[in-house]
């Protein structure tokens, strides 16, 4: 996968931006995983406090595309752990973005993933078996839909209704 610039993809679709056919996210994401850029077509999930479909989903084949979790913004309990990040990247997936906690986070920092997500939390979360996949999520100013494309890099976060041509 080759680095992308989110800086480079802003000034090269200004006009796509005020049209609302490219968002960039709100700047509230750190970056936990070994990749510090990735980016690809987006898989929905909704899961409060339960990752038992983010558990099934990394569990089958990636195909460089992005795992993108709406946790509710939750702070007390983590969706993604160590053993899940590295099923994801053996799995190929390019990348997750978390609108929650992640744990074992010096694991995920050097397993060949991107990991964005609000913050860590030593708490797993509880399997219900509760959730909602290839859902629109809203999260961080913005709604992303299933099959939305997502880049990410140290500058943030930018999803686009189509594949973007990087430059």
């Amino acid at each position: 996968m080759s680095k992308i610039s989110t800086p480079d993809i802003c000034d090269d679709y200004e006009a796509d931006i005020a049209r609302g056919s490219v968002r960039v996210l709100d700047a509230v994401f750190n970056n936990y995983g070994a990749l510090d850029s990735f980016y690809g077509q987006a898989i929905t999930i909704k899961c409060f406090e339960d990752n038992s479909l983010v558990k099934q989903l990394v569990g089958t084949p990636g195909e460089g595309r992005v795992i993108v979790m709406d946790g509710g913004g939750s702070l007390r309990r983590a969706i993604l752990g160590d053993m899940l990040a590295e099923k994801a990247a053996r799995n190929g997936w390019s990348g997750l973005i978390i609108n929650g906690c992640i744990r074992d986070c010096d694991e995920i920092a050097v397993t060949q993933l991107g990991v964005k997500a609000l913050n860590t939390h030593p708490m797993k979360t509880e399997k219900r078996g509760l959730g909602d996949m290839h859902v629109d999520v809203t999260f961080a100013g913005q709604t992303i839909r299933d099959g939305n494309w997502v880049y990410s890099d140290n500058n943030g976060i930018i999803v686009s209704d189509t594949e973007l041509a990087l430059s």
